[in-house]
């Protein structure tokens, strides 16, 4: 091959996936996720782990099937990113240190109640009576307490993967909401096209499904409370969609310059064509109704991959299940690609495993993958009640042959974070 074949439309290195792995509500591993979610399979379930009596809603996507040593957000999200960059690592063909940068999606991190309520039972109330903080400090003076240290440290996790798989400089932790997942493939595309490096390890994960997560959340009216049967309650698109379905989960994605995959006899899964992201200033957790941030960053992404609307088969959307955010984004996808919408596949993951946070981008980003690997369009499952203000083609309950050569993949988070990927099976 020519050096130009492996530089994109700006003279950028094409950037390559050559390992994935997965864990989600529905299983650990690639095979068994797409498995599920190509059949309409649901992960979502009732919440065994903390009591819900009083709470309007007792359903979640929790991943229960991987043991770890502390039960707190940390450990669990560091276990579930150790099982998938073991997959991802193993799907490339890599072993022996990675030598190459860590880009971590990770939930914001803080200690639990629980956690919280044990130190303070250890703390001798006569001192700093009305200063918790202090008193909190006294108590792990007199007897530290490594775990909760631990639980309290953001760049925890991202420090032990690199430590396990030998990454390359200081690892980088992120958190923009429900669209990290993507800003950490996006940051190991830019390392790669700015000629820092020949690979890059990109890893999303959200184990942070606690009792005052479920509340923090239902406070603000986000959450589904269609509790029975939880397999119902994620209906994205639908009339009667009445808020998301909280789950956990994590994705690896490892990164190559096309050049360096070729060059080693990489299995190539796919290119990541273009990454476009924008902030939207109209609220702390709302999106603004117009889609305006949203639009602009579909659209930068689609500028970014060199392609245009028409290169698009099938569309992964955000798809959370409330009411305000799959109309705006319904509204930003129409602005974008007009009339030609109707024709295009637009599916929701979320239906089957929840909206796993933190994780979501990169999760969505393997399925999406898988998607074009396979020629299967995953369904939306739970489309019973058409929204008739939302009209698209949601591959309705059932999954669909078709091949297609290009995905765009979207996330809009909370905090004003929007981002989008597109990737395509082959370089242009």
């Amino acid at each position: 091959m020519t050096a130009s074949a492996y530089r994109d439309h700006l003279g950028r290195p094409i950037v390559a996936v050559t390992g994935m792995g997965i864990i989600t509500s529905l299983g650990q591993g690639l095979s068994d996720n797409w498995a599920a979610l190509s059949s309409g399979t649901s992960g979502i379930h009732e919440i065994n782990r903390f009591p819900t009596e009083g709470l309007s809603t007792r359903i979640a996507g929790t991943v229960d099937f991987i043991g770890i040593p502390v039960p707190n957000a940390v450990e669990r999200s560091y276990a579930f990113a150790r099982e998938t960059t073991i997959e991802a690592l193993a799907d490339a063909g890599l072993s022996g240190d990675f030598n190459g940068p860590l880009f971590l999606a990770a939930p914001p991190i803080e200690p639990e109640w629980s956690a919280r309520f044990e130190l303070a039972d250890r703390s001798p109330a006569s001192d700093h009576p009305g200063d918790a903080y202090e008193r909190f400090l006294t108590a792990l003076r007199l007897r530290p307490d490594p775990a909760f240290h631990e639980a309290a440290l953001f760049g925890a996790i991202s420090e032990r993967l690199a430590d396990r798989f030998g990454t390359r400089g200081l690892p980088v932790t992120l958190s923009t909401a429900c669209a990290s997942g993507v800003t950490a493939i996006q940051l190991g595309i830019e390392a790669i096209r700015q000629g820092r490096t020949d690979r890059a390890l990109t890893v999303a994960t959200d184990g942070s499904l606690s009792a005052e997560a479920l509340i923090r959340f239902s406070l603000l009216s986000a959450l589904s409370t269609q509790n029975d049967p939880p397999t119902k309650a994620s209906k994205p698109f639908s009339k009667d969609r009445d808020g998301f379905v909280i789950a956990e989960g994590a994705a690896t994605l490892v990164l190559e310059s096309l050049e360096s995959a070729v060059a080693r006899g990489a299995k190539v899964l796919g290119i990541m064509k273009g990454a476009g992201d924008k902030a939207d200033s109209f609220h702390r957790t709302r999106s603004s109704p117009d889609g305006g941030p949203a639009i602009a960053t579909i659209r930068a992404a689609l500028a970014d991959a060199g392609i245009d609307e028409s290169g698009i088969g099938y569309i992964n959307a955000h798809g959370t299940s409330t009411p305000e955010n799959d109309k705006m984004e319904y509204g930003a996808m129409s602005a974008v690609f007009g009339d030609r919408l109707v024709g295009i596949p637009v599916s929701s993951n979320k239906s089957m495993i929840g909206h796993t946070l933190t994780a979501a981008g990169a999760v969505e980003a393997v399925f999406s993958l898988q998607t074009m690997l396979t020629g299967t369009l995953p369904p939306t499952i739970n489309y019973n009640n058409p929204d008739p203000s939302i009209v698209l083609d949601v591959v309705p309950n059932k999954k669909r042959e078709a091949q297609v050569s290009a995905v765009l993949s979207n996330s809009f988070g909370f905090g004003g974070q929007n981002a989008s990927l597109v990737m395509a099976l082959e370089p242009a």
